[in-house]
């Protein structure tokens, strides 16, 4: 029998941002960890600064691992895993991925979802991002992968506090908030963290229990885009972040047809995959009686959970979005002109199969 499959934490964040301290300190306390590295470059340096690990140590050199040597992830994964079975390896209990300071983090979470041996031994348990204090701001308003390291997050983790000036960082977690709503803001100096607060922390299952799914999802933390007839009467909320990067979230009270809202999907991930960021969904499906919860990072959408309850008396379906460039009105349309259409042409069918 395959054994459960191991939690994996992806470690992201822009150059500098302090992820090797907090990954020295975090295997202090965990020392049974496997960390995968990769570096930009030709040759291996970070290693040199890793500490007190009794897990296997994997690098991946020669470029990063999100874009010139994705293919190498699977392998090591692969290597890891079956020397921990036959005991060449210390028996580890997580992996620690540490991407480069310039890697969109994307098609790491592709690896496993797209290679079945991976996915069957270990499982994505949430995506965490280091920012400075200090240079934070000015690295999300220059770098795209900043941006894009900070949308994905499920926690951000912002270091170098100390060196900051207060009022400096209290700017800097207003703005990560709007950029991402629902990661959890944690505040740490040289490291100093405590590790529960981002391993095991179960953000990839949505199937963790109704309470859970309804934390997970946060919807009330984005700011609501109304649009479509399936929404009622409510009036459009001004459009408070000019930028590129755009967190919102849509609610349609009428229940949604489902071949319909999988096609709407099927094209934003298709067509819009670099400026669909990240989408996480409760939907109301014509014809079943429990929500179904969908998440996807750019063309990365896990399989759909249907859940046994809904998480409250709340029955309206919820998205929550964030995306690059893309306008939330058209979003809401796409979402609206499928489901409707498919809604009407098959309003005398029996209820929506979930595939």
């Amino acid at each position: 029998m395959t054994p459960s499959p191991l939690p994996v934490t992806l470690l992201t964040g822009f150059l500098g941002s302090g992820k090797t301290t907090l990954l020295n300190r975090l295997l202090r306390r965990t020392p049974l960890t496997a960390v995968v590295m990769n570096e930009f470059g030709e040759v291996a340096l970070d290693h040199q600064l890793l500490t007190e690990s009794r897990g296997p140590l994997a690098l991946l050199t020669g470029g990063c691992v999100c874009c010139q040597v994705v293919g190498a992830l699977a392998p090591t994964l692969k290597n890891l895993a079956m020397g921990r079975t036959d005991g060449r390896l210390p028996p580890f209990e997580r992996v620690i991925i540490e991407t480069t300071g310039i890697a969109d983090p994307a098609p790491v979470l592709a690896t496993f979802l797209q290679d079945r041996w991976v996915a069957a031994r270990y499982r994505m348990d949430g995506v965490v991002t280091t920012v400075d204090a200090m240079l934070g701001a000015s690295q999300l308003g220059e770098h795209e992968e900043a941006l894009r390291q900070v949308a994905v997050a499920d926690r951000l983790v912002i270091t170098k506090s100390d060196l900051a000036d207060p009022e400096h960082t209290a700017s800097l977690r207003k703005m990560l908030s709007e950029l991402n709503p629902a990661a959890g803001q944690l505040v740490c100096v040289q490291g100093d963290l405590d590790p529960a607060s981002v391993l095991d922390i179960d953000c990839f299952n949505p199937a963790v229990g109704p309470a859970r799914v309804k934390a997970w999802l946060a919807d009330r933390r984005y700011r609501p885009v109304a649009s479509t007839a399936l929404v009622g009467d409510r009036v459009n909320t001004p459009d408070r972040h000019q930028g590129r990067i755009r967190s919102f979230s849509l609610r349609f009270d009428a229940p949604l047809d489902w071949d319909g809202l999988t096609a709407a999907i099927e094209m934003l991930a298709v067509f819009r995959s670099r400026q669909l960021l990240r989408m996480k969904a409760l939907v109301n499906v014509r014809g079943r009686a429990a929500p179904v919860v969908l998440h996807g990072v750019q063309h990365v959408f896990y399989p759909a959970v249907e859940l046994d309850v809904w998480p409250d008396d709340d029955r309206a379906s919820r998205f929550v979005f964030i995306t690059d460039g893309l306008d939330e009105q058209f979003v809401a349309k796409l979402l609206e002109d499928f489901t409707r259409t498919l809604s009407q042409a098959a309003s005398t069918s029996g209820p929506d199969s979930i595939n």
